[in-house]
């Protein structure tokens, strides 16, 4: 047996207990245990049903049942970047239920009907699924960020070698004086200089 694993979970444990969860379940039998287990792990949790298209809170993972019924609802909470974890609960499997959960992007699955084990590993999972695509998406986003701002100096470094007949070198320097006089970053002054061509109708913004 693994002497590290009691370790781990209790830390994850201890991080659930300081979570919000929204449970989007019927009140039925599976609904009663979800919500009693989830409380019994140390959760704070809030039922809701039927499905609404507007969380009432800011939860950190939900657990939604997706059913048939509800599947025309545009649940517009479950993406964007301040989308919560997302636990999609089937009572059966056929191509629409896949779609939707798969439309939804739910980071785990918990069939239905609901056991006295499993919910604990799903919550963890979700979390930290989770976790890593919200750090990939910031990443990303830098990545995105990075190159946008490389291309806002290329375009200003163009319309002052056009402006001032100065060298490529040169133009790179003269952003780098500003920025520097000014105490912003290189990009925001290329960006001034872009919004500036673009307004007096310069020459020399590439295509």
């Amino acid at each position: 047996m693994n002497p590290q694993q009691p370790r781990a979970t209790s830390q994850h444990l201890k991080e659930l207990r300081q979570l919000k969860i929204i449970l989007m379940h019927p009140e039925d039998a599976d609904g009663l245990l979800l919500a009693q287990q989830l409380q019994r792990i140390g959760c704070q949790v809030r039922s809701v049903w039927p499905p609404v298209q507007q969380l009432p809170d800011d939860p950190d993972i939900v657990l939604l049942a997706v059913r048939p019924d509800f599947l025309h609802l545009l649940m517009a909470w479950a993406s964007g970047e301040q989308a919560p974890a997302l636990v999609a609960v089937v009572n059966y499997e056929n191509p629409t239920i896949v779609s939707a959960v798969l439309e939804l992007k739910a980071q785990a699955i918990l069939p239905s009907p609901i056991r006295s084990f499993g919910l604990l590993s799903t919550l963890v999972v979700a979390r930290q699924m989770h976790k890593e695509h919200r750090q990939m998406q910031q990443h990303v986003h830098k990545l995105q960020n990075k190159l946008l701002g490389q291309r806002r100096v290329t375009d200003a470094k163009a319309i002052l070698i056009a402006t001032h007949q100065v060298s490529e070198d040169r133009a790179y320097e003269m952003l780098r004086e500003q920025a520097m006089k000014k105490r912003v970053s290189v990009e925001d002054i290329a960006q001034a200089i872009i919004s500036a061509s673009e307004l007096l109708g310069m020459k020399g913004k590439p295509e």
